[in-house]
């Protein structure tokens, strides 16, 4: 017997792998297992593919060939039990009475995607190249973390462990929106909603984002909304977000820290075969020193950016593939990863995670202890969706947030960056610009000058006079001084600019994560303006409408805690960075002003 389906929807396909139905077409199933959610078949045009479970009505029909062999699902086609066949077909002896037509097969529960989303991280990308290769023996390919299932349930509710672990709690966020496991009708979990649904209560379920690939589907912010989140939180692990003057905040560290990163030095490996640099990192909490490469960085990086989808974690310096022991480069890179590190250490949630902690305390000789450290951080279960569980927001009266006024405000914030970040670029260009013409046109130009008077003093020691002898080398030294204010020029970008231009490019970073955490809140206030326009139509329990705005409001309270963050931390570092930078400035105009004096004085006594 062929396998075969009927088509209760249409439905388009976007993405590769997908295949288009029309409403009432007949389609042939690779299988009867569904995968996530998503059967694999030939529609009536001979295209095969992909396309949800809820679309479809399986029915049965004779045919000649077998089914095409499937591609995706991992059971063989012959290895599920068949269907009794209908009642029109029984022998004459097993005949019953006649009777309503048979059901159509049950389609199972399903949830999610064909394709698994790939590791939250925004534009992250591993380290590629020869900046920091993966070949030595810290790192080990086995350590690789798996994606955590998603589990589900109601409201949050906490059940202590067995076994009795202490502040050990397990959260779960499961909203009856698989109403198969419940006897309900409407449109089981994981695909998209299905058109023109019932109008009985509780019949209507929130759709799903049908790009499996956008950053609120990537981050597990849908799933958490949609609550499929599920997972046991320690005490240690709970990030608080609490009300302060300015709104939700971060709760602050109890214990806060510094970090230096000093001594670059030049090191080996494999008898001389690979050189690479380390960097002494001295926490200010342990006092004791460890070494670190770039790659150590990196690797911290990734992991930290896929954790929290909701926390702007600042970019590291950009790798270089030539001159990587050149001494200049080593300097800037050392200063971009010292901003790097001071604003990892400003981060209530970041300076506190286990995985930047490793980072900071492992020895650096304690190979065992770094890998067990590393494969650790790689099997966090906190990641995506259950990332989400581990925020603790205000509770009580006046706790409640205004989804209107948080939309409101995260709208102004999206237009505020992108001014920041216009300002920005043009700020670093024309500060870039001005610096080449310290290094390079003004240098030149002063000690052209100063070659000028040189030429004059020289065709003034012509005159053998000796009351004339003061004044040629008056102007002499004016010559040298104006050589000497052209490689002050030359130095001076180092002292003011660069810094400028170094905070710039961190911040750059920071603008840049900003997008994808509007969009993960963005999608989370959809989902509740769609739960609310079911509730309103009889089509959603208000129960379920409430449990999916409250999750919303663990979101917006954590969005609006980092957007504060960033700000807090934005006025501390433009005020500190403009007043070195004036400092610099009038250090640099008393030096020239030095030299202009000093030549000055040197005619008083013609």
């Amino acid at each position: 017997m062929a396998l075969r389906a009927r088509a209760l929807y249409d439905f388009r396909s976007e993405n590769p792998g997908e295949i288009s139905l029309r409403e009432h077409e007949v389609l042939s199933l690779c299988s009867e297992q569904d995968i996530e959610g998503w059967l694999e078949g030939v529609n009536s045009r001979g295209d095969r593919g992909l396309f949800p479970a809820s679309y479809v009505q399986v029915i049965r029909a004779p045919a000649a060939e077998p089914p095409p062999p499937a591609r995706y699902a991992n059971v063989p086609v012959g290895g599920f039990e068949p269907l009794p066949p209908p009642a029109a077909f029984k022998p004459a002896a097993q005949q019953p009475p006649p009777a309503a037509a048979p059901e159509p097969f049950p389609l199972p529960p399903a949830a999610g995607y064909p394709f698994p989303p790939a590791p939250y991280g925004g534009s992250y990308q591993p380290s590629q190249g020869s900046d920091d290769d993966w070949d030595d023996d810290w790192d080990d390919s086995s350590t690789v973390a798996d994606e955590p299932g998603a589990l589900g349930s109601s409201y949050p509710d906490y059940e202590t462990t067995g076994g009795g672990a202490p502040g050990r709690y397990r959260l779960s966020t499961r909203s009856d929106l698989s109403l198969g496991s419940r006897g309900g009708g409407g449109h089981p979990a994981g695909h998209p909603h299905p058109p023109g649904g019932g109008g009985a209560k509780s019949s209507a379920t929130v759709s799903r984002n049908l790009n499996r690939f956008s950053t609120f589907v990537k981050s597990g912010g849908e799933a958490f909304v949609l609550g499929e989140a599920s997972g046991f939180v320690k005490d240690g692990d709970k990030l608080c977000v609490v009300l302060g003057p300015r709104g939700p905040e971060w709760q602050e560290n109890p214990y806060p820290f510094q970090c230096s990163i000093e001594d670059p030095t030049k090191q080996t490996k494999f008898k001389g075969m690979k050189s690479y640099i380390a960097y002494k990192l001295v926490p200010s909490h342990t006092g004791q020193q460890v070494h670190r490469r770039y790659k150590h960085f990196d690797w911290l990086y990734g992991r930290l950016a896929e954790k929290f989808p909701v926390i702007s974690v600042p970019h590291l310096p950009e790798k270089q593939a030539t001159g990587r022991f050149e001494e200049d480069f080593i300097s800037k890179r050392r200063k971009g990863l010292a901003w790097w590190m001071d604003h990892m250490c400003s981060h209530p949630v970041l300076a506190q995670c286990d995985a930047f902690q490793h980072f900071l305390t492992c020895p650096s000789t304690d190979e065992k202890a770094w890998k067990q450290g590393k494969r650790k951080a790689e099997k966090d279960e906190m990641v995506g969706a259950n990332f989400f569980l581990t925020i603790s927001v205000p509770t009580g009266p006046g706790a409640s947030l205004d989804l209107q006024e948080v939309e409101s405000q995260v709208d102004g914030f999206k237009a505020f960056t992108k001014k920041m970040d216009e300002s920005a670029l043009q700020l670093n260009h024309t500060a870039n610009e001005f610096a080449r013409k310290q290094v390079t046109g003004f240098k030149k130009e002063y000690q052209k000058v100063g070659h000028s008077f040189k030429c004059l003093s020289q065709a003034f020691e012509l005159d053998q006079q000796a009351f004339s002898a003061g004044l040629n080398q008056a102007i002499a030294f004016t010559a040298e001084a104006y050589d000497a204010i052209g490689d002050l020029f030359a130095d001076q970008p180092r002292q003011d600019l660069d810094p400028v231009m170094d905070l710039l490019a961190l911040y750059q970073g920071h603008l840049a994560n900003f997008p994808d955490i509007i969009h993960v809140q963005k999608g989370a206030l959809t989902k509740v303006k769609e739960s609310k326009r079911h509730v309103e139509e009889g089509k959603m329990e208000l129960q379920k409408a409430e449990g999916i705005q409250e999750r919303c409001n663990i979101i917006s309270f954590a969005t609006l805690a980092e957007i504060n963050h960033f700000h807090k931390i934005r006025v501390r570092d433009f005020k500190s960075q403009m007043q070195h930078f004036l400092q610099q400035q009038i250090l640099f105009f008393q030096k020239v002003t030095q030299k202009l004096e000093e030549a000055l004085h040197k005619y008083d006594s013609v």
